[in-house]
């Protein structure tokens, strides 16, 4: 694969996440403290116990300064480098992309660093000492202080910049799928998509998902042992070219 000529498109999920340490949500046992998916993520949870959901939120987004990115982020950050044209996707809310060096990152489910306005919808970076407090937090946008919700998209609500994310994969060459299970839909059809342009799909996954026969090619493993031995072969067909 000559990557230097290649317009990649890259998919994460919270596989690649899970190598660094983060918990994600097929954990078993339940979501966080055995409570399942529908107490701590969906707005409905957020209506009926906001301090639940909240404090949820607010362990997570602590936690990122417990974990560091893994081989798998950064061999992604190398791949960027050398590639004609890069563009990544991911299902995870973390920071751990943009800290390996990648700093144009789509969030399709959005981002613990951040806090959005109930009142106007506007996010914010909110990520000093006292933001990470148990109390909740209020925005700085309107003129009466309005209640911060995490800003997070939530089961049943739409995933972010899907306008975006289908153009690039629209045009792209390559479709690489790091780490996702194939259950979260729309993430788990945008191979099918790919598919519809004649793109060359790629899947790094610990186990075989669901929808792995849709894939080009295939490595099953631990990404954080695949994806840099894959990236640095792939640069060393390009530069033999």
């Amino acid at each position: 694969m000559k990557i230097n000529q290649l317009n990649i498109v890259v998919l994460t999920g919270a596989g690649i996440s899970a190598e660094s340490g983060l918990r994600t949500f097929r954990d078993n046992g339940g979501l966080w403290e055995e409570h399942p998916v529908e107490e701590v993520a969906t707005p409905q949870a957020w209506q009926r116990n906001p301090s639940m959901v909240w404090g949820f939120y607010q362990s997570r987004r602590r936690q990122l300064s417990e974990v560091e990115p893994n081989p798998a982020h950064f061999a992604l950050s190398k791949l960027a480098e050398y590639a004609k044209d890069f563009f990544l996707i991911t299902q995870n809310v973390d920071d751990l992309h943009e800290r390996s060096g990648i700093m144009d990152v789509v969030h399709m489910h959005g981002q613990l660093r951040m806090l959005r306005c109930e009142l106007s919808g506007k996010s914010e970076e909110r990520m000093e000492p006292s933001d990470l407090e148990s109390d909740f937090q209020f925005c700085t946008c309107c003129e009466t202080a309005s209640r911060l919700r995490p800003d997070i998209v939530w089961f049943g609500e739409q995933p972010m910049n899907m306008v975006e994310i289908y153009n690039k994969i629209e045009t792209c060459d390559v479709f690489i799928v790091v780490g996702s299970s194939g259950h979260v839909y729309p993430a788990a059809g945008l191979v099918n998509f790919a598919k519809q342009f004649n793109v060359q799909t790629i899947l790094i996954n610990l186990e075989e998902p669901l929808n792995s026969f849709m894939f080009d090619e295939t490595h099953f493993g631990s990404a954080g042992k695949i994806l840099p031995k894959l990236v640095n072969e792939w640069i060393e067909q390009s530069s033999l070219c």
